[in-house]
């Protein structure tokens, strides 16, 4: 058998449709086509799973035990196959301690590079901290000029409070005849008294030298002698010069403050040797916010202003008691707006009275009380309920207002002071990990060492400057090592981990990854090809699914499953290069290759219903004070280079912003000055690519309501109505209806303890959901099991003389997802899949024409035949009067935008401010934009063809 392929036969999974398929091995090979048409299915269920399970399999059965078990793919046989890692999108680190320094262990080889060649300092006063041994000492001072005169002082007591007679007992005892105290020579036969209450330095004078060619071994024996007195240090008093200070340890002359030895521990924050004390080693704590306590200060007490569990306002609550008492006090009234009350009630409210007590009246059914109180405030009342409850259900509810503070011991650098005190080039191990990967790079680039460090040094600053360099070849130069890795966007996490494994230069390994590109702007998609195709050259197979033309065009091979998503996918359409593919005359891929379809530039751009939202100083991360404007009725799309503050601009500030003031929400926006104009506008709807629901139970046909419809068809029927069944007894979710056996699951997890657990159709319902009694009401000849099973597409025709159902099941179709199944589990959907059934519930809903719809990247997992599908939909939304938002790289729905607002120039650092703003048209003029470089020849091609 060849070793050059990797032959797969008989592949059943999901929705493949028997596929036989051989691709090239040490080949970049991408695997295209529609969204669900299985692509996935083919790539990660089939390929990736059982190179993995093979790979598992080898091991022993303990090792296995810990590893859990790989179900065997449906699929006849795979020849060629070598060990799979899969670079996908869902293994992003949610681990507060985990950052992008950790991720990619670049912080592991910095640690161990500050604990070999770092420079302690003082974290006092700054001086640095050197470790010498006597003979270092004895050099230093030989240095000095001949005929030099100088005193060897022993420091015994440094900046204490006392009279210090024990050490000048012992100083007499010890036979030596002079003393320094505070700077001034005494004789140790005359009487010294000290002021007890006043800090005194006491050095004893341990000889007198001068610098001359015999004086090294006295002086060696005389350094010694004051080491022992003091446990290290040794003062040398230069006559007419400065005095020098030597150390036996890492220790501060003037503060006392000792370093242990320098090890990497030291710098690590999630080790207690190098952790803050007070924060733990994460920086940050979690504190109860006022802003988010009282988020609207136009409010009264009475209007409701207060916001927090168990102190909002009520006619006879305790709360209205406490309110009354501190008005009564602080001069408030139950209706003075917040904003009225002074600074000292506002206060009081929040942090209490200091242990003041204040007086209160209650009254109730039952008479009238009168108390002498004192009031702990709310956000300590809070902080405290927090810190004791053990209900969960109330730590969420207060976690609801309390928000990441910085730590006030570490300033959110996370270690402590004496390791944040070690320099490498004058920078610590912090501030380091603060600079982009642009400014790092340079940083090491640029150290200036000494030969010893040099020495010492070289081999792990190789291994940054590489790894270092690896990040900026899949375009993340703008990202710090101290990013934590929860904030990173699917597309990031990605391409750090494609980045560390370039790192590990393994060979003869098959790669999967799922849309590489994902959030990277069209300027940096070279790099990040680069960066396959040396992963590729290495003698690696890579097996990409993509979507983006570019990888599509650069490609060794591309596989093209469909020709449709679904039920109507799962079969191989074309395969070969990419003259292959556009010639098959089944595939839509090579349709919009070719340029026989396309998504077409619009004749005219909308001119929007006239008002405006502005923002006004926005400075989120590195967003530069920027004021920008966003139209209304219009759709507007927010580009930029990857970092440039896009997400910041859009989703931490005008997206959150909007959800306070118009949905209530409890989320504290990014730093921002204003929003101005927001009469104009009624609600925002943030549609992410978050899954619809987190269990097997939940699917499209709940989440969109139609099963609710669905249940009130079935329960009218004459079937029902005659054993008298509800609405309820059609649900799979509560006792009555559902098979009992299964739970409504439909399938029963089999505990397997050496493999894998198999999860099998129950045998009771076989699979169906429901009881016996259930299934025999039909409604045209049909079970709801049978509903459940149908397509979005059949259900559609089934119910078509149900308005209700049948408007909610066609925006289901209008959005592209007539292949997906009613019953279908909303944890098999994919990202985008999950995203457009959100946009079809929000279709489905009556409009205002007032609303903001904001999307983030609404292209991810969607093939440009279905990205037309998408632009449909949201052109329907904003043509209804409403305005959606967008952050977007793609350029097929950038050039469809009625106005776009670009950031930049570049990302981190140097992005944050608006490069331009207008039409598609007018940033294509801009040479300064690099959306506008490549969206020129776009609008240019797309225009040529209409």
């Amino acid at each position: 058998m060849n070793n050059d392929k990797i032959v797969i036969k008989g592949a059943r999974e999901h929705n493949l449709k028997n596929v036989n398929l051989t691709i090239p091995r040490d080949k970049l090979i991408v695997m295209t086509g529609l969204s669900g048409s299985g692509k996935s299915s083919l790539a990660f269920d089939t390929i990736y799973a059982d190179g993995q399970r093979r790979y598992m399999e080898s091991l022993s059965s303990y090792a296995r035990q810990f590893l859990g078990q790989m179900e065997k793919p449906d699929v006849d046989d795979i020849q060629g196959l070598s060990p799979a890692i899969s670079i996908d999108q869902k293994t992003t680190n949610r681990n507060p301690r985990s950052t992008v320094g950790t991720v990619t262990e670049i912080y592991d080889y910095l640690r161990l590079l500050y604990a070999r060649i770092g420079v302690p300092h003082c974290p006092i006063c700054g001086r640095v901290i050197s470790q010498q041994t006597v003979d270092q000492m004895v050099d230093a001072i030989l240095a000095l000029p001949k005929g030099t005169k100088f005193q060897v002082l022993a420091p015994v007591v440094r900046g204490r409070k006392g009279t210090q007679q024990k050490e000048l007992e012992a100083a007499r005892r010890g036979g030596y005849a002079r003393v320094r105290i505070d700077g001034n020579l005494y004789d140790l036969d005359e009487e010294i008294s000290l002021e007890k209450n006043k800090k005194h330095t006491v050095e004893i004078v341990v000889d007198r030298l001068v610098i001359n060619d015999t004086v090294q071994s006295r002086l060696a024996d005389s350094l010694e002698t004051a080491i022992a007195l003091t446990g290290g240090l040794v003062t040398i008093d230069v006559n007419g010069g400065e005095e020098m200070q030597f150390s036996q340890s890492y220790a501060c002359p003037d503060h006392g403050i000792s370093i242990d030895e320098l090890e990497p521990r030291m710098f690590s924050f999630n080790n207690p040797f190098g952790a803050c004390e007070r924060c733990t080693g994460l920086g940050t704590f979690m504190r109860v916010d006022p802003e988010l306590i009282i988020p609207n200060k136009d409010l009264s007490i009475r209007e409701g202003a207060i916001k927090a569990s168990g102190w909002y306002y009520a006619e006879g609550s305790i709360s209205e008691m406490y309110y009354k008492g501190l008005g009564k006090k602080y001069g408030f009234t139950l209706d003075t707006p917040v904003k009225e009350m002074s600074a000292e009630a506002v206060n009081a409210i929040l942090y209490g009275t200091g242990g003041e007590r204040i007086e209160m009246h209650r009254e109730n059914e039952f008479g009238s009380g009168r108390y002498l109180n004192e009031f702990e405030g709310i956000v300590n009342n809070l902080e405290r309920r927090f810190r004791e409850t053990s209900s969960e259900w109330m730590k969420e509810e207060i976690a609801t207002v309390m928000n990441g503070v910085e730590c006030p011991d570490c300033h959110g650098k996370r270690l402590k002071p004496t390791s944040l005190a070690v320099t490498v080039g004058e920078v610590n191990i912090s501030d380091l990990c603060e600079m982009s990967v642009r400014q790092e790079l340079n940083f090491i680039n640029d150290i200036q060492l000494t030969d010893q460090e040099h020495r010492i040094g070289d081999g792990i600053l190789k291994e940054v400057r590489e790894r270092l360099g690896f990040l900026q070849s899949v375009g993340l130069d703008y990202l710090t090592l101290s990013r934590g890795a929860s904030g990173l966007s699917g597309g990031e996490s990605q391409r750090i981990r494609l980045a560390t494994q370039i790192g590990s230069a393994l060979t003869g390994v098959l790669y999967v990854l799922d849309e590489p590109s994902i959030g990277l702007h069209q300027r940096d998609n070279d790099k990040l090809i680069a960066t396959l195709k040396r992963l590729r050259d290495l003698g690696n197979t890579l097996v990409v699914v993509e979507h983006d033309e570019d990888t599509m065009r650069q490609a060794d091979y591309i596989v093209d499953i469909g020709p449709g998503a679904g039920v109507h996918g799962g079969e191989v359409v074309a395969e070969g290069s990419v003259e292959d593919i556009c010639k098959a005359p089944r595939s839509i891929t090579g349709a919009y290759l070719s340029g026989r379809k396309r998504i077409e530039v619009p004749a005219t751009r909308r001119k929007g219903n006239g008002k405006k939202l502005r923002i006004v100083g926005a400075a989120e991360n590195n967003l530069k004070n920027v004021n920008v404007d966003i139209p209304l009725g219009k759709m507007i799309c927010v580009t930029g280079v990857s970092g440039s503050g896009k997400s910041s601009l859009i989703n931490e500030i005008f997206y959150k912003a909007l959800a306070m003031e118009l949905n209530g929400a409890k989320r504290r926006p990014g730093k921002y000055k204003e929003i101005k104009g927001l009469e104009n506008v009624d609600k925002v709807i943030g549609i992410d690519q978050a899954p619809i629901g987190r269990t097997p139970r939940s699917n499209p046909a709940t989440y969109t309501g139609v099963f609710t419809d669905i249940r009130n068809v079935f329960a009218q029927t004459q079937d029902a109505k005659m054993r008298g069944y509800g609405p309820g007894r059609f649900s799979f979710n509560v006792k009555g209806g559902r098979c009992e056996a299964c739970e409504g699951d439909g399938i029963v997890q089999i505990e397997m303890h050496f493999l894998p657990d198999i999860f099998v159709p129950c045998e009771v319902c076989k699979g169906a959901r429901y009881n016996r009694e259930t299934l025999e009401v039909k409604y045209k000849d049909k079970s709801i099991a049978d509903v459940l099973d149908m397509t979005v597409e059949e259900a559609c025709t089934f119910f078509a003389n149900i308005p209700r159902i049948h408007r909610k099941l066609q925006t289901l179709l209008d959005v592209g997802l007539g292949y997906i199944k009613l019953g279908q589990s909303a944890t098999t959907l994919s990202g985008g899949e999950a995203q457009r059934v959100k946009l079809a519930l929000e279709l489905a809903k009556r409009e205002t024409g007032q609303t903001v719809y904001v999307l983030d990247e609404p292209s991810t997992g969607l093939h440009v035949a279905d990205v037309h599908k998408l632009i449909t939909v949201l052109d329907r939304l904003v043509d209804a009067g409403n305005t959606v938002v967008i952050i977007e790289h793609n350029l097929d729905i950038i050039k469809r935008a009625d106005y776009i607002i670009d950031l930049g120039p570049e990302g981190g650092d140097e992005g944050g401010t608006i490069v331009v703003t207008g039409t598609p048209e007018e940033v294509a003029k801009v040479p300064a934009s690099y959306t506008g470089k490549y969206l020129g020849p776009i609008l240019e091609r797309d225009r040529v063809t209409e």
